[in-house]
Formats: C-alpha cells, sequence, structure tokens
C-alpha cells in the first residue's frame, strides 16, 4: 500500500483578547476572544463536513442515490469530572427521502470511512441519531 497525503490543513492561533485562528491558505480566518468554545465548534464542522462526505461514498458504494437534504448536526461536550477533562459527541444525521434502515447502514459505514470517526473511535462517547 502506498500512502498519499491529499491535503495538509495548517493554522495559526492565538490566545487573549484579540486572539484567533487562521489558516495559511487563507480560507478560515476566526477572531476568538478567551473563553470561547471555538475548538468544540471548529471540530464540530469539520467532523460533520468530513461524516457528510464518508455518508456520500457509503452511499455511492451501494449505489444508492442520495436526495438533496444531506444534513449533519454535531454537538460537541467538553466535560470535565474530577480535574479531568473530555469531550462526549452527538451526530444528529438527515437523510431525507432514504428508508430508515438503509440510512442507518449508511450512517453505520461512514463512521468506518470518516478519518475524524476512526479517529475518536473508542476515545470518546459517540451517540449518532438518525433524524
Amino acid at each position: 500500500m502506498t500512502e498519499k497525503v491529499l491535503f495538509t490543513g495548517k493554522t495559526h492561533n492565538t490566545n487573549g483578547r484579540d486572539g484567533g485562528t487562521r489558516s495559511s491558505d487563507g480560507q478560515l480566518e476566526l477572531k476568538l476572544k478567551q473563553p470561547h468554545p471555538a475548538a468544540e465548534n471548529l471540530f464540530g464542522a469539520a467532523w460533520s463536513a468530513c461524516y457528510m462526505g464518508a455518508i456520500e461514498a457509503a452511499a455511492g458504494q451501494r449505489s444508492i442515490k442520495l436526495p438533496a437534504g444531506l444534513a449533519v448536526d454535531a454537538e460537541i461536550d467538553l466535560n470535565v469530572d474530577d480535574g479531568s477533562y473530555f469531550l462526549r459527541a452527538r451526530l444528529n444525521v438527515s437523510v431525507p427521502g432514504v428508508d430508515p434502515e438503509i440510512a442507518r447502514e449508511l450512517l453505520h459505514a461512514a463512521h468506518g470511512i470518516c478519518p475524524y470517526s476512526k479517529a475518536t473511535h473508542g476515545n470518546i462517547d459517540v451517540v449518532t441519531n438518525l433524524i
């Protein structure tokens, strides 16, 4: 197997009242005053976008045409227990026009495709809801 890097995301982050983040390609620039749940929001946005692409890939592998309206809402919780911080996540997915049983199969398959799902598997509690 020959590994190939498809893309490298590069960001620069600063803290404080004038803190923020920006990507090297200029596609992302946000002012983030402290404290701010930026990490959880950005992680949720990145994961849900990737997971949606994985659902599309899973559907393509099964020759299932997805109608318009596929959507993923990510909820990322930052928790603390006895001084230890950890994450929990909920992915609420809408696949309108697809039989719910087939949609559930696609959601399950997408977790095996999405790099974010693979990275979090076994590391954080994740609940995937078909809505």
